[in-house]
C-alpha cells in the first residue's frame, strides 16, 4: 500500500538564513539561489522526490523557482509537476513566491511553436499558466532572441502580459549585450521596465564578462544565472575520470564522455584543490564564485535530490575572495574549456 503524504507546513525558520539581493535597481528581491526545474522535474522522476525537493527548497528560503514552457522532459511536464505541487503544498504562500517561466524554444508543431512572435509568446504563456494553476507568473521570459522577429514584436507581447496582469516583471534571456539594450529600449516604449536577463555563467562559460554584465550595470538590470555548475562538470562527479551511468554527461544531449578531456580534468582538479583550501565543495566554489559579482543577483541550482540541494546550498555562507584566490581560480576558470 502507498504511504501518504504527510501534510506540508513550512519551516518558520525558512527566512532566518537566506540572503536576499535586490534585482538591478527594481525593488524585488531574489533568494541568493533558485531552484531551476529544467532537468530533474518532468515525467522521469517521481513525483514525491519533486515534492521532498520543492518542499526543502521553500524551507530553506529559496523562494523562486525557475521555469520555462519547455522543461521536462517531455517538454511541458516540469510546468505540470511543479503546479501540482504547488496546488497541493505552496498555495498558501503564493505571495512569498516568484514563479517564473520562458517561451521561446521549440515547444509545439507547427509555425507559431517557438521563437519570438506576439503569437508564439501570448499563447505560450496561456498555457504555461494553465499547466502550473496560476493567474500570473511573476516574471515571463523571452527564452531567446528571434533572428526573423522584430525585438519590438516580441518585447511587445511581454509588455501586453505585463499589461494584462498575466506577468508582473519582463525578463530576457541568452541575449546579447546589443539585443538587451535593444530588448529594454523597446519594452520602455510601452512603459514597462525590462528587470532581469538570464545569462549562462559559470568558471568554464564566461562569455557574459565581455561586455553584458557591463551592460547590465548601466541599465539598471540584474542577472540571474543559469548552468552555473556546468551541467554538473563543476562537481566532484567527473574528477577521476570517468562517467558515472547515471550522471547528466551520460544521460543528456548537452553534454557527453567527450567532454572529459585531460584539459578539463586538468582545470577541474585544480579549481578542486582551491575548494578544498578554502573548505568548499568544487560545486560550493563554482556557486560563490558566480555570486561574487553583484551584478548577479541570483544563480539557478538544479538538484536530483535534497542532500545535493542542501550541499549547494552551504555555498551562499562563503561568498568573500581575495586578490590571491582569484587570481589563482582564473588559471583554471578558462571560458571555453567544455566543447
Amino acid at each position: 500500500m502507498k504511504a501518504q503524504t504527510m501534510p506540508y507546513e513550512a519551516a518558520e525558520t525558512r527566512y532566518d538564513d537566506m540572503t536576499y539581493r535586490r534585482v538591478g535597481r527594481s525593488g524585488l528581491r531574489l533568494p541568493a539561489l533558485s531552484l531551476g526545474l529544467w532537468h530533474n522535474f518532468g515525467e522521469g522522476r517521481s513525483i514525491e522526490v519533486q515534492r521532498a525537493i520543492v518542499r526543502r527548497a521553500f524551507d530553506l528560503g529559496i523562494t523562486h523557482f525557475d521555469l520555462a514552457n519547455n522543461y521536462g522532459p517531455p517538454a511541458g511536464s516540469a510546468e505540470t509537476a511543479f503546479g501540482r505541487i504547488f496546488a497541493e503544498d505552496l498555495a498558501a504562500h503564493r505571495d512569498e513566491i516568484i514563479i517564473t517561466s520562458k517561451a521561446g524554444y521549440y515547444m509545439w508543431q507547427g509555425p507559431y511553436g517557438e521563437w519570438g512572435s506576439r503569437k508564439t509568446m501570448l499563447s505560450s504563456l496561456d498555457q504555461s499558466l494553465a499547466r502550473i494553476g496560476v493567474e500570473y507568473v511573476d516574471v515571463f521570459y523571452s527564452h531567446r532572441p528571434d533572428p526573423e522577429t522584430p525585438i519590438e514584436e516580441t518585447m511587445g507581447a511581454l509588455a501586453t502580459a505585463v499589461k494584462q496582469g498575466k506577468a508582473l516583471y519582463a525578463g530576457i534571456s541568452n541575449y546579447s549585450p546589443e539585443q538587451t539594450i535593444a530588448a529594454a529600449a523597446a519594452l520602455r516604449e510601452h512603459g514597462v521596465p525590462l528587470l532581469v536577463h538570464q545569462p549562462r555563467y559559470s568558471m568554464f562559460s564566461r562569455e557574459v564578462e565581455d561586455g553584458l554584465l557591463d551592460t547590465l550595470d548601466d541599465l539598471g538590470l540584474g542577472a540571474v544565472v543559469f548552468s552555473p555548475l556546468a551541467q554538473g562538470m563543476l562537481t566532484d562527479r567527473y574528477l577521476g575520470g570517468t562517467v558515472p551511468s547515471d550522471s547528466r554527461a551520460a544521460t543528456s544531449h548537452f553534454l557527453n564522455e567527450e567532454s572529459i578531456t585531460d584539459t578539463y580534468l586538468e582545470r577541474a582538479r585544480g579549481l578542486q584543490s582551491i575548494a578544498e583550501g578554502r573548505g568548499q565543495t568544487l560545486a560550493q566554489l563554482a556557486l560563490s564564485w558566480v555570486l561574487r559579482r553583484d551584478t548577479v543577483t541570483s544563480a539557478i541550482i538544479g538538484a536530483s535530490s535534497v542532500e545535493q540541494l542542501e550541499g549547494n546550498y552551504a555555498a551562499i555562507h562563503s561568498l568573500d575572495f581575495d586578490d590571491a584566490e582569484l587570481a589563482r581560480i582564473d588559471e583554471f576558470a578558462v571560458h571555453g574549456t567544455l566543447r
